[in-house]
């Protein structure tokens, strides 16, 4: 079988001899580990014998024998130790299961690592238990994966690759209750890739080594889409392809066994596939990468690795991986950005693709750590571009999705701008929904929407802003605090309910005795303070100058704590907005109203196309809140403590982008002849329904 296609399908059909003793969602954790033997035994063939001989000369004898097995099997990290090979172990039929075992546990640390993540031991007994070992080498021994032979026949490692990325796609696909975990949608890749690379970038000359970077690589496919494109883009324009290495690390251990196998079988170097979580076990620390592209988990949580990320946030700072702030705990979607954008180079270009939900781009306010993040990559001039995707394009959620395009050497005409493309109408309905995939973005559609961004345009569905746009200055707003005193007996009876005057007649100490004689003296000490308030006026007074005087003389004698003044205040006080204000504790003005405080969030600059064109770009706080708050609240004040640590100015600096309020439309509504003419047209149904039913 020559034609990947056909062969591709032909294993495909294999999967089905596993129907009743396997779940569907079963079949890849058998069907891919068994594609992958047959290729490496094939591909084993010519150096098996040296491999052999080398393990009997020098086992037990040698420290770093790896080295030299590898040189045996012709520099290659594909070895096998082991007596056993496909036909020999198809010739000993009834002991099949355990020199299955033994030819297992003797090929090389790097397959051994693909077959414990694929945990393919356990299916080997579950197999031969079910009577399908046999069956199914039976059926593997037809295909011929063998590398390409001198007579032409055999598969090279790019139909390989197709073969395998075929098969994982199909199960992903047929599995799309799953899928989602580790798989995402070809097209969603494709159109990633051409954000990643623009056709006229130099660095895409077959002269330069390239490196791309997938923290969170699932199956693989983004870093392969995007060696190939790269290759096409080469062979266009060059007639010739260059370097391109890929590196990637998977938590999910099936996934990690998928994308470590189709790097053997496409050639390329299985240690750049790293096993573990990127945030707690990075796999490349001291590495850097030119282009980059990744989708992490939708609001993946990591209270698991809590610890370690706070401890190199406090320890580290920028020096780390997360100096620039820490997110909420479920939504650890801002972290993978930072850990990637760690990962940059530093003195030339690297670019960013991540996919994204919508709560990276507007949550957490001010100060927060994700508004925080945001600032600092804003700030930093390394966001490019964000395009804004159908929703349910993808298997196991139907959320709306964006993709963040990075680079931390923008061109001379984007440096200080930040492009929105509004691309959730660029898609076709699919004929049977997959999941929560329902819709798809046609190779048409994904092509004209990376042509947009890359034309870098302004139009119906892109928009280029300022970064300084998506900024602003988070103000506190205050009111007076405004009171009224009254010494009536039904506030007086309040005093029970307010904790600080009830602790005076409590005790912290250990002896019975004289926790009784604390108590004693603290009721009489409240009884005291009740008789003495009961002299104040039951009249409600609304000048705080009249009864903070008052109340201060009464309770002088009495040199009480200020938690327990504060306590018999609260009690003999109501808010009432046509009284006086509080005069400050300290200094001159009136004391604040915590439940009147309000905040503002002053544009650090102003779109004249989404504002009042009479509204300069730029204005200080103190301009907005004369013309936004003062005139309707003439009592409020700006707090100038509420300041920025990093500026010292009043105010928080925060950043969010909302795609919603940038590219909505008003539509108005229908005339209300046509409302009332559909409504009338919908009585007569309801009526005809009701008669029909009677």
């Amino acid at each position: 079988m020559s034609n990947f296609q056909a062969t591709a399908d032909f294993i495909w059909n294999i999967a089905d001899l596993l129907r009743g003793d396997y779940l569907r969602r079963e079949y890849p954790d058998v069907i891919l580990p068994m594609v992958v033997l047959r290729r490496l035994d094939q591909a084993m063939e010519n150096t098996r014998q040296a491999v052999r001989k080398a393990w009997e000369k020098y086992h037990g004898k040698l420290e770093n024998l790896d080295s030299v097995l590898r040189a045996a099997a012709g520099d290659s990290p594909v070895y096998n130790t082991s007596e056993y090979y496909w036909r020999r172990l198809l010739d000993d039929r009834p002991n099949l299961a355990q020199n299955l075992i033994n030819y297992l546990n003797g090929f090389s640390p790097d397959v051994q690592d693909i077959i414990e993540k694929f945990d393919f031991r356990r299916q080997v007994s579950r197999l031969n238990t079910a009577n399908l070992l046999p069956i199914l080498f039976d059926e593997f021994t037809k295909i011929d994966l063998h590398p390409p032979r001198e007579d032409g026949s055999g598969v090279n490692n790019l139909e390989m690759g197709r073969i395998f990325e075929h098969l994982i796609y199909r199960f992903n696909q047929d599995n799309n209750e799953t899928a989602g975990e580790h798989f995402t949608p070809r097209e969603v890749i494709r159109l990633m890739v051409r954000l990643l690379f623009p056709e006229d970038d130099p660095t895409l000359h077959p002269d330069n080594i390239l490196t791309i970077y997938d923290p969170a690589c699932g199956t693989g496919g983004m870093l392969t889409e995007a060696k190939e494109y790269i290759h096409d883009i080469q062979i266009r324009k060059y007639q010739t392809i260059g370097q391109v290495h890929l590196f990637g690390q998977e938590i999910n251990p099936t996934a990690f066994a998928v994308a470590k196998s189709d790097f053997l079988l496409k050639g390329e170097d299985p240690r750049r596939i790293t096993f573990g979580n990127s945030f707690s076990e990075d796999g490349y620390p001291a590495s850097r990468f030119r282009y980059m592209l990744s989708n992490p988990p939708f609001g993946v949580d990591w209270k698991k690795v809590e610890y370690i990320i706070k401890r190199e946030y406090e320890t580290q700072g920028f020096d780390g991986r997360f100096g620039a702030g820490l997110p909420r705990i479920n939504d650890g979607s801002l972290l993978f950005l930072q850990h990637i954008l760690s990962k940059r180079s530093k003195e030339e270009p690297s670019r960013i693709v991540i996919v994204f939900n919508g709560s990276p781009l507007f949550t957490g306010d001010a100060g927060s750590g994700e508004s925080n993040i945001r600032r600092w990559i804003i700030e930093n001039d390394w966001l490019e571009g964000i395009v804004a995707l159908p929703d349910q394009l993808f298997y196991n959620t139907g959320i709306s999705t964006y993709l963040w395009v990075l680079n931390n050497r923008k061109s001379n005409k984007r440096k200080g701008k930040i492009q929105l493309v509004n691309a959730v109408n660029f898609y076709q309905k699919m004929r049977k929904s997959l999941g929560n995939k329902r819709n798809e973005i046609t190779e048409e559609q994904y092509k004209e929407i990376a042509n947009i961004y890359h034309a870098f345009s302004t139009g119906d569905n892109c928009l280029i802003f300022d970064n300084e746009d998506f900024g602003f200055r988070r103000i506190k707003v205050e009111r007076p605090l405004r009171l009224n005193f009254s010494a009536a007996p039904e506030r007086l009876a309040r005093l029970s309910e307010q904790s600080g005057f009830a602790a005076l007649a409590e005790s912290k100490k250990k002896k019975e005795e004289d926790q009784k004689a604390d108590i004693e003296a603290g009721k009489a000490l409240q009884e005291g303070i009740i008789n003495a308030l009961k002299q104040l006026p039951e009249k409600v007074i609304t000048d705080p100058k009249q009864f903070l005087p008052l109340l201060d003389k009464t309770l002088k004698s009495f040199k009480l704590k200020e938690s327990v003044k504060n306590a018999i205040l609260k009690a003999l006080t109501e808010r009432d907005e046509n009284a006086e204000p509080v005069p400050a504790k300290k200094g001159e003005g009136y004391e604040p109203d915590p439940e009147l405080r309000d905040y503002e969030n002053v544009p650090l600059q102003w779109a004249p196309s989404l504002y009042d064109e009479s509204v300069p770009l730029k204005e200080n706080v103190y301009d907005y809140f004369a013309r936004e708050v003062k005139p309707y609240i003439s009592d409020a004040w700006i707090d100038e403590k509420f300041k920025d640590e990093k500026d010292g100015k009043t105010g928080l600096i925060g950043y969010e982008i909302s795609f919603n309020r940038y590219f909505y439309k008003y539509q108005p509504p229908e005339p209300l002849e046509v409302i009332e003419e559909k409504i009338l047209k919908l009585e007569e149904e309801i009526a005809a329904l009701l008669k029909v039913q009677v």
